[in-house]
């Protein structure tokens, strides 16, 4: 049955219990977003401590990604064979445990060790955050989204401090151990939190056959992606999409018995909040890749400098999320997703036009805070879009599809990008003379072309939504 929205856009009471379980629900991303922050800022002097080369210690954080890739399409499985509330204690107890393991590593090898292993929980736990939202907030959605985001990105801020004042008073160790009563903490308030899982759990019996072919599928996309430039990359490139559409084939054929039913994307509205999702994790990573390289090579700026420059993506993100709900509920989840790609798009094409006649740090400032005020507002009205319109029963598989799309968006175009970057480089006009900002013009040209495919992607959502998805109620 439709459930109108609220008139005149305003904003309904939501009940204690949804803020309760998205406390929970958002330690877990939280405690992960710490974790990632700082051991990439600790990573040279991991290295050193533990002496290792930096090629060597980096497995810390490519196994940590790429086991996380290896179980990520088992999440929707676990959750209809264990029940989402178990599986989530599982996961957050579990992750606790490798945490410490990592504190406790007395050599490199036992830490990468120790990473891959929780990396393989998080690839578990990483989609759980959305989908125990979804559960119990409904067309509220966005609304609790947008502030259950604003700790998450806190993350990325707090790490580097925390980084920081670890090492400067404390063994490395530490770096790890941090997480260890968040963990206890957490599993506590989610056994008394989080609500029991209703109804029958599905026991549908494991296809290891797609698992064989989805899992080293992702692992050998992502890896190769992010290692396109040399043969050996390619080369995983090629076997990875090769094993995904072996997948999809097999998953077509099997229907609800796959692993991951790929017919989930036949509905409209969910392949198109997938097909935002994308470009929108896209557009996050590569303004990541490109935006620090233009203002540190392309500008001669300092690190000190470029960071302060670059914080005005966090803030405006920060800004916009709070006021999602009061968006989306007053124009629709197609007005703000499609609003805030074209936001996003100005803050970033400004930047070609920079590079064309003259680089301005105030103008940078402003760009990169509308951009970053775009990019928070496309993201969660498709997200809400995907799940009011798959029924409860699908909601887990749904959930791990989604997430799967997300995660790809961001290397394939950080690829992208990296080798349009690396083709303007090698053109000998730029050898005459100093590199400059000049190389950087094609590759913002790309970026805001992934900008307006967002907006294209993000303008076939549904203008409302109109009903109380089926996965929110009980």
């Amino acid at each position: 049955m439709n459930e109108p929205n609220p008139p005149d856009g305003k904003a309904e009471r939501i009940d204690a219990s949804v803020w309760k379980v998205t406390v929970v629900a958002v330690m877990g991303p939280f405690m992960a977003q710490v974790d990632s922050t700082v051991v990439n800022v600790s990573l040279s002097t991991l290295s050193h401590t533990l002496g290792s080369p930096i090629a060597i210690a980096q497995w810390i954080v490519t196994g940590y990604l790429l086991a996380m890739a290896l179980t990520l399409p088992l999440n929707g499985w676990l959750v209809d064979r264990l029940g989402a509330k178990r599986l989530y204690l599982i996961c957050f107890s579990t992750f606790t445990l490798a945490s410490f393991l990592c504190g406790a590593s007395s050599s490199m090898s036992l830490l990468i060790c120790a990473r891959v292993f929780q990396g393989l929980i998080g690839g578990v736990m990483a989609p759980m955050t959305q989908m125990m939202i979804a559960r119990v907030a409904g067309r509220h959605m966005a609304r609790v989204m947008g502030y259950a985001a604003l700790p998450i990105l806190l993350a990325p801020v707090l790490g580097p401090v925390l980084a920081g004042t670890i090492l400067a008073h404390a063994s490395w160790s530490w770096l790890f151990y941090l997480n260890v009563p968040v963990g206890i903490a957490g599993v506590g308030l989610a056994t008394w939190l989080l609500p029991r899982d209703l109804g029958a759990l599905q026991k549908r019996p494991f296809d290891f056959f797609g698992f064989a072919l989805i899992s080293p599928g992702l692992v050998a996309l992502i890896d190769g992606l992010q290692n396109s430039t040399r043969v050996q990359g390619f080369a995983l490139l090629l076997a990875g999409a090769l094993l995904l559409a072996a997948f999809v084939w097999h998953s077509a054929r099997k229907g609800a018995a796959a692993l991951i039913d790929v017919r989930i994307f036949a509905d409209r509205v969910f392949s198109t909040a997938a097909a935002t999702q994308f470009f929108t994790n896209g557009l996050l990573f590569g303004r990541q890749l490109v935006v620090p390289l233009f203002l540190i090579a392309g500008c001669q700026m300092s690190v000190e400098h470029a960071g302060w420059l670059i914080a005005a993506t966090g803030v405006g993100m920060m800004c916009s999320f709070p006021l999602l709900g009061f968006l989306t509920e007053r124009y629709g989840c197609r007005a703000v997703a499609a609003g805030g790609a074209l936001l996003a798009t100005l803050g970033t094409s400004s930047f070609v036009w920079m590079i064309e006649y003259r680089f301005s740090p105030a103008v940078a400032l402003v760009s990169l805070f509308l951009a970053g005020a775009g990019q928070g507002t496309i993201s969660i009205p498709s997200i809400t879009a995907a799940y009011a319109s798959i029924p409860k029963a699908r909601l887990a598989v749904a959930n791990t599809a989604l997430n799967i799309a997300q995660r790809i968006g961001g290397p394939v175009a950080t690829t992208l990008l990296a080798l349009v970057l690396s083709l303007t480089m090698a053109h000998p006009a730029l050898h005459a003379a100093s590199v400059g900002p000049r190389p950087f013009f094609w590759p913002f040209v790309l970026l805001a072309v992934l900008h307006l495919l967002a907006f294209a992607t993000a303008m076939r959502l549904p203008p409302r939504i109109q009903r109380e998805p089926e996965a929110a109620r009980p």
